[in-house]
């Protein structure tokens, strides 16, 4: 079997490694227009920072490595075309310019997403940065390094925004992150959004909600960012408004893709082309506990697909039991995690739920260090399922946003998780853990 593999980071290189390890006679191919493979594309912020002061720390497995396990890797090297009924690739040396054609009996398209650039006058100009490849990490790093770079305006308020908010405070920069809707972090509940703005606010960061940027201007000395509200001087301008699967290359093909661009594929990575599979960013996943389709550009349900699409193209039919976009995010001082269904979600499903909202702590006060965690549940009416959870605090709270992933994954009901036999000892929890207090409070 000859299977050839479109992008080689997280979900590619996951189905390539899980195709040679179940059938080592395969012939595996990838082809990555970028310089490196297998990368925590999530680091790139404590790179930036300087707290992981070494980029190949970042490399889950070299080049190399994946040579010597039998996997041919072309990087530099970009699908231009697929001709589904030829069953062939046409592949670009982005280095020499040469074009060649590749052909394969399974196909596995995995090129995640790229950066969003949005329609703003001066996004051309220099100092002007995005941050979504090791290579963009890279030039980043070399320019935050620079003491001249003092003032830093980031435009997006969403995962990357806020961690790169949080990289150049670390540096000493002055920063500001203007996010166009009302409040940053929206895969979050309304409160705890809150709680990370104050935190980044206490930290020395400006946080401007509700501001449309409507141009950069390139000044002599520095960079103008025009909003709808007012506009703020900036050494750098950082780009971070959102990601769009790249996808370009298949609109020829008749795939089935989502509005925006994302292929939709069936739970065991199938697109509605027979041969063709797609996994990561640039494909649907199935949410199971909405049950439904769901755009989720996370590195964690990028490998699990991609290893389950791996196998089924050796004709396996494994399916993949969905997601439930659970996440979590550092904020200066405080940790922050969900999971599951928002209100937002819930009231589109139309379910009938309830919510609670508590304050407890990571452990006894009879062992020092204790902190204070905000909980928040979301589960529906009569049955107590738990539908969804968000957690913050400075210690523990993304382990406990773990324990409710579980639980919803399991579809237990607050009762349940109420009473469920956790470890007690006074330096990790109370008898009664901050999941068994929101559990039982949830009535």
């Amino acid at each position: 079997m000859k299977a050839v593999i479109i992008g080689g980071v997280a979900a590619g290189m996951s189905a390539a490694s899980k195709i040679k390890r179940n059938d080592p006679t395969a012939e595996v191919t990838v082809y990555e227009k970028g310089h490196f493979l297998s990368y925590g594309a999530c680091g790139l912020p404590y790179y930036v920072s300087g707290e992981n002061p070494d980029y190949t720390k970042m490399i889950a497995r070299t080049r190399e490595q994946f040579e010597k396990s039998g996997i041919r890797t072309h990087l530099f090297h970009e699908v231009m075309s697929v001709s589904p009924d030829k069953k062939t690739v046409t592949v670009k040396d982005i280095n020499s310019g040469s074009v060649l054609e590749d052909s394969y009996d399974s196909l596995m398209v995995a090129t995640g997403c790229g950066s969003v650039i949005p329609p703003i006058s001066g996004i051309d100009n220099s100092g002007v940065f995005y941050i979504k490849t090791l290579e963009d990490g890279l030039v980043l790093q070399r320019i935050a390094a620079n003491a001249a770079v003092r003032r830093c305006v980031i435009i997006g308020g969403g995962y990357i925004g806020i961690e790169m908010t949080e990289a150049f405070l670390h540096l000493g920069k002055e920063v500001t992150v203007i996010e166009g809707a009302s409040r940053i972090l929206s895969p979050f509940e309304p409160e705890f959004s809150e709680m990370a703005a104050q935190e980044l606010i206490q930290n020395g960061a400006q946080v401007k909600t509700g501001e449309r940027v409507l141009a950069i201007e390139e000044q002599q000395t520095h960079r103008l960012v025009r909003t709808s509200h007012g506009e703020y001087q900036a050494d750098i301008v950082l780009m971070s408004v959102g990601v769009m699967p790249a996808t370009q290359f298949l609109k020829s093909t008749g795939m089935r893709m989502a509005k925006n661009g994302a292929i939709i594929v069936d739970r065991e990575m199938r697109t509605s082309i027979p041969g063709i599979y797609a996994a990561g960013d640039c494909a649907v996943t199935y949410n199971k506990v909405m049950e439904e389709d769901y755009f989720l550009p996370l590195g964690t349900v990028a490998n699990k697909c991609g290893r389950i699409a791996g196998g089924n193209m050796l004709g396996r039919h494994d399916k993949f039991v969905g997601a439930l976009g659970t996440a979590a995010i550092k904020v200066c001082g405080i940790e922050m995690g969900r999971t599951g269904m928002s209100e937002a979600d819930a009231i589109r499903l139309g379910i009938d739920y309830r919510t609670k909202m508590i304050s407890s702590y990571n452990h006894p006060p009879y062992y020092p260090g204790q902190k204070a965690l905000a909980i928040k549940l979301i589960y529906e009416k009569g049955t107590r399922r738990l539908l969804g959870a968000c957690a913050a605090g400075q210690q523990g709270a993304v382990l406990r946003v773990d324990m409710f992933a579980i639980a919803i994954h399991n579809g237990m009901t607050t009762t349940e998780l109420g009473m469920v036999d956790l470890a007690y000892a006074p330096p990790f929890a109370g008898v009664w853990d901050a999941v068994h207090i929101a559990a039982n409070a949830a009535k």
